[in-house]
């Protein structure tokens, strides 16, 4: 029974808690523009991929590489070779 002389000071205390934390973002308008961010995503903007110059990290010549690279060691792994090694 004395624990409840902890617990109910402590839920007032996380709800009083919620409810100034609530007020400031309603004050500091978090909720001002709803249907903004749900509509911003239907808008069709260009990717820029065609933007990032060749051989930067993360570019889409960046990426082709990769897969090439992939690719060969799938291929090698086809043949009975490893990894790197040079084919015959």
């Amino acid at each position: 029974m004395s624990i409840l002389m902890y617990l109910i000071p402590a839920a007032l205390f996380l709800g009083l808690l919620g409810l100034v934390a609530f007020l400031w973002a309603l004050k500091s308008g978090q909720f001002d523009d709803m249907d903004g961010a749900a509509a911003r995503i239907l808008i069709d903007e260009p990717s820029g991929l065609d933007q990032v110059p060749v051989g930067v990290p993360g570019g889409v010549a960046d990426d082709r590489k990769g897969h090439d690279q992939a690719e060969e060691k799938r291929e090698n792994a086809d043949q009975g070779h490893q990894g790197d090694q040079p084919r015959p």
